[in-house]
């Protein structure tokens, strides 16, 4: 276990508990910074009334914690919770200015939203539509036929590659929609909305990660071997890919930093495709996973701790 510096001037908020916050605790201690973890689901949260000195209160996190000191002294958050609610009750106990912010959470979360921001910015995408349920199937299919198959399906708004599916043909993509149809048809979805997007067959796959504006760093992401064999297409780490280092181009790097630009979003994943010589902004991640630090240019560490910094003086 890593030692926490010993008089860290500033205190950062993380409301996760994988693999970026034992990343960020171990790499910002060094730079008088404290990482330290606010729990922000699987909990009773306090929003109104019984303070936390009342004698009735019990102490247990899991069965509703009132000790407010849990969220005193902070300077600044990591990333808006992902989980909207339960972040609109941290955010106000926090109360304090977040490096990525729930608009930024909100943009790059929104698929279309964000590839419809970069297109009018001038950035390459894929082409793309959003389907806004419920609709007619032959509104779906002529959207499809419009892209050409294969082409892919995705929820707007999940991450890690869940939902996405890859069809070949009308029949296919009606049987997965008849699956997003049934989901929608549920009164508590609240986002019923999809996508079809151009499928880029033998498509190199790169997250690069832009700092403050400045590129900072790229891996490529790819299938093992065996996974390929197997037929497997999605180029994911949650799903057993993996991610190596490399350098990009500088057209790509400025193509990461533009997204970047056009989202304004001060950290920011930007997942690039490479196809026939040409990149495209495939997606975008406002909460951006932080890798191993030889993944990252030469002092992403301090320039990181300084947008920390910068952060908390908003």
């Amino acid at each position: 276990m890593t030692t926490p510096p010993a008089d860290p001037d500033l205190r950062l908020a993380v409301t996760t508990r994988a693999e970026t916050f034992e990343r960020l605790r171990d790499r910002l201690a060094p730079h008088g910074i404290a990482v330290e973890h606010v729990r922000p689901d699987e909990r009773v949260l306090r929003v109104a009334g019984a303070d936390s000195d009342d004698p009735d209160r019990g102490t247990d996190d899991r069965a509703g914690d009132g000790d407010t000191d849990e969220f005193a002294g902070f300077d600044a958050g990591w990333v808006y919770p992902s989980r909207l609610m339960e972040g609109a009750v941290i955010d106000t106990r926090l109360g304090v200015p977040w490096v990525n912010d729930r608009e930024a959470v909100l943009a790059s979360r929104n698929k279309a939203g964000s590839l419809a921001r970069l297109a009018d910015a001038g950035l390459p995408t894929p082409e793309t539509r959003l389907v806004s349920n419920p609709v007619d199937d032959d509104a779906v299919l002529g959207a499809a036929a419009e892209i050409g198959y294969p082409l892919v399906v995705k929820p707007n708004s999940t991450t890690r590659g869940v939902g996405v599916a890859k069809v070949s043909d009308p029949d296919s993509l009606l049987g997965v929609t008849d699956y997003l149809d049934l989901v929608h048809d549920y009164r508590a979805t609240g986002d019923k909305s999809y996508l079809l997007q151009a499928f880029l067959p033998d498509a190199t796959d790169y997250r690069a990660m832009v700092l403050d504006g400045e590129y900072a760093g790229a891996v490529e992401r790819r299938l093992p071997e065996a996974a390929l064999a197997e037929g497997k297409w999605k180029h994911n780490v949650h799903r057993g890919a993996v991610a190596e280092r490399v350098d990009l181009p500088e057209a790509a790097r400025r193509l990461a930093e533009r997204a970047a630009e056009a989202l304004s979003i001060p950290l920011l994943g930007v997942d690039l495709l490479e196809a026939d010589g040409r990149f495209v902004v495939s997606e975008t991640n406002a909460r951006p996973t932080i890798d191993a630090a030889e993944k990252y240019r030469e002092g992403f560490d301090a320039d990181l701790a300084a947008l920390v910094r910068r952060t908390a003086t908003r």
